[in-house]
């Protein structure tokens, strides 16, 4: 007896309540399959979970005719023969070897443009099985060539962060359920999380306070990889990396391979933490965080994981301490590595505007240009910066009422110059002097 072929144990396996029934009553076939139709299904091959109503018919109609071994898939009999018209074939061809670059739909287009088919007349998939058959449908080179990708590992903790952003529940914010975002920056080595925190947003601002907790508690990593979201695109990141000493990379657009560890612990967020969270007991964002935390450390750092041989993250961590970067000096200045410097003129009367206020500089400052130094987080204005980050005085919020009993500089006048009898006559008095004549200097 031959073996049954998968495909079609599966699609019978889907069919099991119509065919294990002798005889269906008027009207029983339909409703069956709608029911069947309305499952989910551990399909072969397919990211796909629902079966179509008509699907399941045919199914049922080809076990009818032919018994299970006419479930599996069969070849077209017509594979690899084009049926398309001969002059449309060799122009296909035509077209594609002139520019291999060229898609299916700028083939198409091309040849509806020549008159050569008529508007959507010509399928996609005649055209792609033809390219298929002569081999042109991948020539080397072309956007369309698989790209080889490798699995990779930093060699020592603090080589590679990667960081991302995922959707978290919804939690209670500013007397409303909102949704909270889970920042994570992940350690590529270790597979240990410098930080992870939920957050009321995703932008910029979210993701650089997720950073200042983990080089606070983890070090610098000397490359932080990130997708090219604009909030990662912010110049505000760049420079805050600039001044740690960290190199941002970015992923190419709809590539994600590179990083496949960080989607591993969302998978295993998911399961593990939000699979267990009870939201009823969750009061604000920060009730929220604290269990975040504690699952983080006594959990999650403290399981064993199968890619780093039976090792923990913090275990895998720790054997790098000796080459983890830590911030030395500068973690007496971090609050102001992650100030955000804002460029702005000031006006003549020596005022800069920041979110909807005023701040005075100092007044030869005006009509210059400066750079703005702010704290993002408090919203607290700290002073003003040339290009070069040289500090040029402070900033503070504009009192109107008090500048009017505010004594003012003013520039000393200038020292009218001494002019000595055998200085030259200006263009004033030599005029005077021609219409008056001799006679006034007679007079003088």
């Amino acid at each position: 007896m031959h073996e049954i072929h998968p495909v079609a144990l599966f699609r019978y396996s889907v069919l099991g309540a119509l065919v294990s029934r002798v005889r269906l009553e008027r009207g029983e076939l339909k409703a069956t399959i709608r029911e069947l139709a309305a499952r989910d299904y551990d399909i072969p091959g397919s990211r796909h979970s629902r079966i179509g109503e008509k699907t399941i018919e045919a199914w049922y109609y080809a076990w009818r005719r032919g018994g299970i071994e006419a479930l599996a898939r069969r070849p077209r009999a017509d594979r690899g023969q084009s049926k398309l018209p001969p002059e449309v074939q060799a122009a296909i061809l035509a077209a594609k070897r002139e520019n291999p670059r060229r898609s299916i739909n700028q083939i198409r287009r091309l040849l509806e443009q020549r008159g050569t088919v008529a508007r959507d007349a010509l399928p996609r998939s005649s055209v792609h099985r033809l390219l298929k058959e002569h081999g042109l449908s991948r020539p080397p080179g072309s956007a369309s060539e698989p790209e080889e990708h490798r699995a990779y590992e930093a060699e020592y903790a603090g080589d590679i962060w990667y960081g991302d952003v995922m959707h978290g529940p919804k939690v209670p914010m500013a007397g409303a359920l909102r949704k909270a975002y889970l920042v994570s920056l992940m350690d590529d080595a270790s597979r240990l999380i410098p930080h992870s925190a939920f957050c009321p947003g995703e932008g910029a601002l979210d993701i650089e306070g997720v950073l200042k907790q983990a080089v606070l508690k983890r070090g610098r990593p000397t490359r932080l990889v990130v997708d090219n979201g604009s909030a990662y695109r912010a110049k505000t990141l760049q420079g805050i990396c600039a001044r740690l000493g960290i190199h941002l990379v970015y992923c190419r657009p709809y590539r994600p391979e590179g990083k496949a560890k960080l989607e591993r612990w969302h998978r295993t967020f998911r399961d593990q933490f939000l699979s267990e969270l009870d939201p009823g007991r969750i009061q604000d964002l920060s009730d929220l965080n604290a269990r975040l935390w504690a699952w983080v450390e006594r959990v999650y750092h403290r399981t064993a994981h199968t890619g780093l041989q039976g090792r923990t993250p913090l275990e895998r961590y720790r054997q790098d301490l000796p080459r983890i970067r830590t911030l030395g000096q500068r973690a007496a200045r971090l609050d102001e590595l992650f100030y955000h410097r804002l460029a702005r003129k000031v006006r003549k009367d020596g005022t800069v505007s920041f979110q909807g206020g005023r701040f005075e500089v100092p007044y030869e400052l005006s009509a210059q240009r400066v750079v703005l130094v702010v704290d993002p987080h408090t919203g607290q204005v700290h002073g003003v910066e040339d290009e070069q980050g040289q500090a040029l005085g402070a900033a503070t919020p504009l009192d109107a009422v008090a500048n009017v009993n505010r004594k003012r500089h003013k520039p000393k006048p200038a020292e009218p110059a001494a002019q000595s009898a055998s200085a030259e006559l200006d263009a004033v008095e030599l005029a005077y002097r021609a219409y008056y004549g001799d006679s006034q200097e007679e007079n003088s």
